[in-house]
Formats: C-alpha cells, sequence, structure tokens
C-alpha cells in the first residue's frame, strides 16, 4: 500500500520587486480583511510570470505559481529547468525556511534540507557540536545522534577537524559535513539542492549512492535538484520540470521527463540564429548573432562525423566605436551536460580583434575525436575578465560514427564521448 509523504496543493509564492522584505503590515492587513469577509486574497490577482528576460510591468512578481504533486514513501523526485525557474524557491517552502503565498504543503515526518554551502552549521560551533544541534532541532535524543556520529564524521572525512570550528572548514568539507547530518540523521524527506556540485568526484559518488540507499532500503524520500541530466537520470525515479515559476512537465517517470526536456532545449537552438535568445549573461557589448556547424564551412550542416573536420563559425556584432581585443570560446558537452571540453583562442594565444559592426570567427577542429551522440554548445566573448556575451546550450549538433582511425573500420558506439589516438604494439 502507497503511503503519500509530501503533497503540495496549489502552492504559490509572490514577491515585490525591489524590497527587502516580502511585504509590508498594510498588505498583510488587507488580506486578512478580505479573508474575513469571505473574499480572495487581493494580491492573487496581481503580478507577473517570473520571466527574468522581461520587463516588469508589476510591482509583484510570481516567483512559484499553482504547484501541484504528490510524493510517496521511497520516491526521489528529480526537479529540473532553467536558473530562475523557481526550483531553490519550491525547496525552500518545502523546507519551511519561507512561507507560501498560498497553497498547502503537507509533510509527514522529519525534514532535512542542504540547499546552500553551511545551510543548518553554526560556523563559530565545532563539527561535533554542529553534529549534535542539527540531531535535536530533528527532535533527536542525544543517545541516537551518539549512534549515528562515527558514520557522519567517516563519511564526512572530518575525523581530525571535528573539534574545529566550521568556519575554517572549506565549502567542500562544509558541503560533506552538511550532507553526511542531514542523511545519517535519518529524515523523512530529504532535500537537497545544487550544492553536491562543489564535492569531488570521489564524494560525488559517495552521496550519490548513499541517496539511492536511504531511498531504497531506507524508505526515505528525496526532492533533488540539479542541472546535471546524468545525476538525475541515474538518481530519481520521477522528474518533473519548472519554468517561470510555472510546472512544465508534470511528474513524470524521469527518462520521459528528461526526453521532454532536452527536446525542447534543442528546439530553441536549431535555426542558427541567436536573435531570439533573451537568455545571456554579459554586459553586451558584443553580442553573437548566428552560428554555423559543418564538415566543410562552405556546406553548413548540423550533421558531423567521427574522424572528419569540424567546423563551428560564429558571427557576432561589436556596438562599440573602435575596435577592441576579445577571446571567444566554446564548449563541447553531452546532451545530458557532461562537459568535454573547452576551445578557446586564448588557449592558443589567437586573441580576435573585434571591428565596429559583424564579426565572424571560425574555429576548426581537423580530426573530430567524439562518439556518436547529441552535443550542446555553449558560447562565450570576453575581453579579458569582463564577459560581453554568454549564451548557454547555445548550439546544439549530432556526431555520427565515422572511421577516426582510417582502417576502415567503424567505431562501435559506447558511453565515451572521447577518441584519441594511440599506438598498440606487440611484446
Amino acid at each position: 500500500m502507497s503511503k503519500v509523504v509530501l503533497s503540495i496543493e496549489n502552492l504559490s509564492k509572490q514577491y515585490r520587486l525591489g524590497e527587502i522584505g516580502t511585504g509590508t503590515l498594510s498588505h498583510d492587513l488587507k488580506r486578512w480583511w478580505a479573508l474575513a469577509r469571505g473574499k480572495e486574497d487581493p494580491y492573487s490577482l496581481v503580478g507577473q510570470v517570473n520571466d527574468r528576460t522581461k520587463k516588469a510591468e508589476s510591482d509583484f512578481v510570481w516567483a512559484l505559481r499553482d504547484i501541484n504533486f504528490e510524493l510517496e514513501q521511497g520516491e526521489v523526485l528529480g526537479i529540473i529547468g532553467k536558473n530562475g525557474a523557481g526550483k531553490s524557491t519550491l525547496l525552500k517552502l518545502v523546507s519551511r525556511i519561507t512561507s507560501p503565498t498560498s497553497g498547502i504543503i503537507k509533510a509527514k515526518g522529519r525534514v532535512a534540507s542542504l540547499l546552500e554551502v553551511g545551510t543548518g552549521m553554526h560556523p563559530e560551533m565545532t563539527a561535533r557540536e554542529n553534529i549534535y544541534l542539527n540531531g535535536a532541532i530533528m527532535g533527536m535524543t542525544r543517545r541516537e545522534i551518539s549512534k549515528k556520529f562515527d558514520e557522519i564524521v567517516d563519511f564526512a572525512g572530518c575525523a581530525l577537524y571535528v573539534d574545529t570550528p566550521v568556519k575554517r572548514y572549506s565549502s567542500g568539507m562544509r558541503v560533506r559535513l552538511g550532507f553526511a547530518v542531514a542523511a545519517f540523521l535519518e529524515p523523512e524527506i530529504l532535500i537537497i539542492d545544487e550544492v553536491l556540485a562543489v564535492g569531488d568526484m570521489e564524494f560525488q559518488k559517495k552521496a550519490i549512492d548513499k541517496i539511492k540507499e536511504v531511498s531504497k532500503t531506507g524508505g526515505r524520500t528525496v526532492l533533488f535538484v540539479s542541472h546535471n541530466m546524468a545525476s538525475i537520470q541515474h538518481l530519481c525515479t520521477s522528474c518533473l520540470v519548472l519554468e517561470n515559476g510555472s510546472i512544465k512537465i508534470p511528474k513524470s517517470p524521469t527518462h520521459l521527463a528528461v526526453e521532454a526536456y532536452l527536446k525542447g532545449e534543442k528546439d530553441k537552438v536549431a535555426d542558427g540564429t541567436f536573435a531570439q535568445r533573451t537568455d545571456r549573461e554579459g554586459d553586451q557589448l558584443l553580442q553573437f548573432q548566428s552560428y554555423k556547424v559543418s564538415i566543410d564551412p562552405n556546406q553548413p550542416t548540423q550533421a558531423l562525423q567521427s574522424g572528419k573536420p569540424a567546423c563551428f563559425q560564429l558571427t557576432y556584432k561589436s556596438n562599440l566605436d573602435a575596435p577592441k581585443q576579445v577571446d571567444v570560446a566554446i564548449t563541447i558537452s553531452t546532451i545530458t551536460g557532461q562537459l568535454v571540453t573547452v576551445m578557446s583562442t586564448a588557449y592558443i594565444n589567437r586573441s580576435l580583434i573585434a571591428q565596429p559592426g559583424e564579426n565572424k570567427v571560425m574555429i576548426k577542429i581537423p580530426r573530430l575525436p567524439l562518439m556518436e551522440g547529441e552535443f550542446f554548445s555553449n558560447v562565450i566573448v570576453r575581453s579579458g575578465v569582463i564577459i560581453h556575451d554568454w549564451i548557454k546550450e547555445a548550439i546544439f549538433f549530432e556526431v555520427e560514427n565515422g572511421d577516426f582511425y582510417g582502417t576502415g573500420k567503424i567505431i562501435e558506439n559506447s558511453h565515451k564521448s572521447i577518441l584519441f589516438d594511440y599506438l598498440a604494439e606487440q611484446l
């Protein structure tokens, strides 16, 4: 028999733009007076969608609007979406760090959250003191915490510094300790934001294995936010997608939700132009205009081939009145977000001179060392440390199998995305 441990009903969160607080006394009185008369909250009728690319048209914005889903015991829910979609706001509401504007959150059991580096850790206290403090806050007795103490310290790898104030820990050490405390003190609901990316690869693997263990064998329910689709697919039993504060793709099996999300991202970059991309970063003194991906510069195509040449041609516009020395970079990542490589004019000492108006740059790979698959590229133009334009997931391209080694044999597809030259001899 299924057991629902977390229920979210019509959850919404409204913020007032330009204000430090979430409202004023007069707003609270107006809400109370409307409620006393059986009327609708007057502020539920105002406010705009949480789209950061648009100018403010109201004093209020809905960070979340009408969120609904349920989680059963042992489920691991992945929450994905662009920056500003409302993921962290949702986790803060479930963690009761902030209160909702409207809607209901029903949670059965203890909730532990790891939302940012150092969450729940008092910097002046030692690791030992913080472990007992967090356990007491969760309602555990000193004897219960003591039974878990050695496991927590061992997992966090801080035995040498267990009596050192946490403020002297590195960010990675604080994340390891925070995760160990949250996972080993056995909450019924565990909430984890992107912070695992701070740790090293060994810790990330340990953390993911521990999450799978507490959900499958311990029956814990987990909410997991990440931009890494590989981690989402490996860990989560179900997934939902947020966009501009609303649910774009309802809770679904993980592979279906991720496929739908990635298809939407691919559709955005399929036309070879950046004209519609408002989700840019930088001062925009230089702006990317369009791109071409090809084997031959004169024959644009998005289908590249292992072992064949690959050309990335970018057009960018300078809004400056004088020439400026800049560097252009392209990253290549797998479709699930694993970074493969970074190609930058700065790495090969080929800084460019951006002239006023339109400019073009071509980055060529003599023999493409990628296995068959789908890939995204970010593009960035900067001068020194100043970023002028940065578009994430700007280019989508596909790579077909090819005769990389020139032996007449096609490389069989595998999980690896990099090919490299090597020698083999009989000894």
